[in-house]
């Protein structure tokens, strides 16, 4: 398979380090407005790999390298705000295309905080039958949340539940950075998206529905010595895509965040940090989030200084294949200082990017096939947990009953 990956941030430069070892991947190339961490990141991997300069918001551009590499499918390594001209591109070159973070939502106007407006993704599936006519699939939030997460979600409606009351995505850690009071794990600018805006509920007899942020606090015990941690809503795509094709009650998405992280979150939207709109310091026009995500560190180069655990994982609860009450966690825990001795990437950014290559090789394969715009639960869980275990991530489960 040929593959074409645009943005060599964290995601990106770790989904060549996983790709490099397989060898499903003719050739892999990366692509990104900054050519220096693409070409770096291109030539740890061998002679398979490319490193290109790639605007990610020029359509044109990316549909050109599409065609003049040859591709087989464009993998959207990019924060989601670039989603439209990556996706409209893959289209257009008539190839697969994947991302682990849909487009973007808009609120109510007039409610926010109880009604939907757009939903995450909605102007993704709204074009599937333009994808379906083309026999083309584009596969959607294929990281870890939403992603793994889903297949979670698949395999405990197909192998352990007749009836799944609530499937709850929570996601934990206790990871530690050494030298800085606030630094992300992940893209800030992305961070502050799913973060402050309404989080997304879903109940079978009401639909969709929004409430506060960090709202409905929780005490959630991850395993493997990460311990309770307190979660709180967040807008996530899990709650967009699992009711598209499994039979829940409720389906939630809670993130750990901590006390800390929350009351920063909250000072940047009271100052309006969080905005995207560009206003004018001085002779220059720049958007208060982006000089937000300029001063933190970079996320993918905060691997040395971590230590800890991060867990993301779905938890289901309902009746099992006999008609008795069940509740289980199915769950992936990464160790950081093992993330950086096998694959040199922090725990983050490397659980995401497990998984959009694993898809990548079902689909060279012809295990997972399908047109039109999918979410992960649209294909079979077990070949996908197969290969996680394959590439040397198994995953866990916890019965909660």
């Amino acid at each position: 398979m040929r593959v074409l990956v645009v943005g060599a941030g964290g995601v990106g430069s770790a989904i060549v380090s996983v790709a490099a070892s397989r060898p499903f991947v003719e050739h892999m190339v990366l692509g990104d407005l900054e050519p220096q961490r693409a070409n770096e990141a291109a030539a740890k991997a061998g002679d398979r790999f490319k490193g290109i300069t790639l605007d990610a918001s020029d359509d044109a551009a990316i549909y050109e390298a599409a065609k003049e590499h040859k591709v087989d499918a464009v993998v959207n390594a990019c924060d989601p705000r670039f989603n439209p001209p990556i996706f409209d591109a893959a289209l257009n070159a008539g190839v697969t295309y994947i991302d682990m973070a849909m487009h973007l939502s808009k609120p109510h106007p007039e409610e926010p905080y109880s009604k939907t407006g757009v939903m995450l993704g909605d102007e993704q599936f709204k074009t599937t039958k333009q994808w379906q006519d083309k026999g083309l699939l584009a596969l959607v939030g294929i990281g870890v949340e939403p992603g793994l997460s889903d297949v979670f979600a698949r395999y405990a409606s197909d192998h352990l539940f007749s009836r799944m009351d609530e499937v709850g995505v929570r996601d934990g850690a206790n990871l530690v950075i050494e030298g800085y009071t606030f630094a992300p794990t992940f893209s800030i600018w992305t961070t502050i998206e799913e973060c402050l805006n309404p989080p997304l509920i879903f109940e079978q007899d009401r639909g969709w529905y929004t409430t506060e942020p960090f709202s409905e606090p929780e005490v959630f015990d991850f395993p493997e010595g990460i311990g309770p941690v307190e979660c709180v809503n967040v807008e996530h795509e899990e709650v967009a895509l699992i009711p598209r094709w499994l039979d829940a009650g409720r389906v939630t998405f809670k993130y750990g965040l901590g006390d800390e992280f929350i009351g920063v979150l909250k000072t940047i939207h009271l100052l309006g940090l969080d905005s995207t709109t560009p206003i004018k310091v001085r002779d220059v026009e720049v958007a208060p989030r982006d000089v937000i995500a300029a001063a933190l560190p970079d996320p993918a180069r905060l691997g040395d200084r971590m230590t800890g655990k991060t867990c993301a994982g779905t938890w289901v609860k309902g009746l099992d294949k006999d008609g008795k009450p069940k509740e289980i966690y199915l769950y992936h825990v990464l160790d950081n200082v093992d993330s950086m001795a096998k694959w040199g990437h922090q725990a983050v950014v490397l659980q995401t990017a497990l998984n959009p290559v694993i898809a990548l090789e079902l689909i060279d394969s012809g295990v997972w096939e399908g047109t039109g715009v999918l979410g992960p639960e649209a294909f079979p869980a077990d070949p996908f947990l197969e290969l996680l275990s394959e590439y040397g991530h198994p995953h866990g489960i916890e019965d909660r009953t």
